[in-house]
């Protein structure tokens, strides 16, 4: 065990922390916990559960880590908690371990940003450059997807499944799945466009994100069923080459939702 360990923090002996790994003031990191290389507890952290935390990964105060689930039906089983590598995950920030319901284990990518007082429920699949601002309140079972956005104080359904590359105003309720690329906000939610912007700032071509606004008037705009609509984005992934890629994760997406998309 190497790094920075202040001396009113409580380390268990089974901890395995790498070299590098600073804990501050009155931090406790539980017996089941391995931190990778360079990240950073900040003071008054809890981390426990059984939980595997990759490198250069920063908690700031207060933070509450593998956390057991808010769950009646969770019996003590030896689920778990996996964060990748380069969070930030901000004060107040608390994220459970997974359920036996489930697949057992609560995900968090790598480079996201996670802002105070978000709460990261059991089994939720979080992806990696994703930004959930300040008090986002995730449900169980949640899955969000690279790149994704979710404005402050928005609230999110179980088992809700939010696409790549998103963006969700704040205060927003998300009762339904939200297909990538979509922007949208409200209570409930509502679609108002495709993130044009954030596909540009990531590299999308301009002939690209012109075939995926295309795809989003076939969605959301010609009163088509999800079947029918998938239909008609698959001929315009043949019609559009240079899209076919963009355009397969939106198929893939609208194939794959358990609760049905919002539409408003």
């Amino acid at each position: 065990m190497g790094g920075a360990i202040h001396d009113t923090a409580i380390v268990s002996a089974g901890a395995r922390l790498a070299a590098g790994v600073t804990v501050g003031p009155y931090s406790i990191i539980g017996e089941h916990v391995c931190i990778g290389a360079g990240s950073v507890v900040g003071p008054h952290c809890i981390i426990d559960g059984r939980t595997t935390i990759g490198e250069n990964n920063t908690f700031y105060r207060f933070c509450s880590i593998g956390g057991v689930p808010q769950d009646k039906k969770y019996a003590g089983e030896p689920t778990r908690l996996e964060i990748g590598n380069g969070n930030t995950i901000r004060e107040y920030v608390t994220i459970s371990t997974g359920t036996a319901q489930d697949a057992g284990v609560t995900r968090v990518g790598d480079d996201n940003w996670i802002m105070a007082y978000v709460h990261i429920a059991h089994d939720c699949q979080i992806g990696s450059h994703t930004v959930i601002a300040n008090a986002v309140q995730l449900a169980g079972h949640i899955h969000i997807d690279d790149w994704a956005i979710v404005g402050g104080l928005s609230a999110c359904h179980q088992f809700v499944h939010i696409g790549a590359h998103t963006m969700i105003g704040g205060t927003s309720s998300i009762r339904q799945d939200i297909p990538p690329y979509v922007m949208g906000a409200g209570d409930p939610f509502r679609p108002v466009g495709v993130n044009a912007e954030g596909l540009s700032r990531r590299g999308f071509a301009p002939d690209v994100v012109a075939a995926v606004k295309e795809a989003y008037k076939v969605l959301y705009r010609r009163q088509l069923s999800v079947e029918q609509a998938t239909a008609h984005i698959r001929a315009l992934q043949q019609s559009h080459p240079p899209a076919h890629a963009a355009l397969q994760v939106l198929i893939d997406f609208l194939g794959s939702s358990t609760r049905g998309i919002a539409r408003g």
